[in-house]
């Protein structure tokens, strides 16, 4: 691993373990690796869950980030470990938004998810998984910024 890399990934752990003492609604479960390039975050933010057809209001909402080898080039990989019911979030992979710049903190990606999960930022427009809409028979898997 290049040393440019290893410094990315300690800056980033350094930066997400600042941001998440800051914020009292989010936890750091997990970190792997040394620098870390998997993390395992709780939200503790009110969203919904969808069970069968109906819509219920949960707590807490568990996240994973992966950093792929070729990290920062490429952005990370976020899933859901949860079940939520949000247009831009599927079991799979968190829509994070088309255009991702290798200078963008990772930081920002764990804040921007905690506004996904409470509603603060979402795309109708393009949802990751149509069938999260109600009553939608879309089935494109576009994602587009949340922004």
């Amino acid at each position: 691993m290049s040393t440019v890399r290893l410094r990315r990934l300690q800056a980033d752990y350094d930066k997400v373990r600042d941001y998440v003492n800051r914020h009292p609604r989010l936890q750091l479960i997990q970190a792997d690796g040394s620098p870390p390039e998997r993390y395992q975050l709780e939200y503790r933010i009110r969203s919904l869950r969808q069970v069968a057809e109906d819509l219920s209001m949960v707590k807490s909402h568990m996240v994973e980030i992966a950093l792929p080898v070729n990290y920062p080039r490429m952005p990370p990989q976020c899933r859901m470990l949860t079940p939520i019911f949000h247009p831009n979030i599927a079991p799979h992979a968190i829509c994070i938004g088309d255009h991702w710049s290798p200078g963008e903190p990772l930081w920002s990606i764990v804040a921007r998810i905690g506004e996904m999960i409470a509603y603060q930022s979402y795309n109708t427009k393009s949802p990751l998984t149509a069938r999260r809409r109600v009553g939608s028979t879309n089935t494109s898997t576009n994602c587009r910024s949340t922004r």
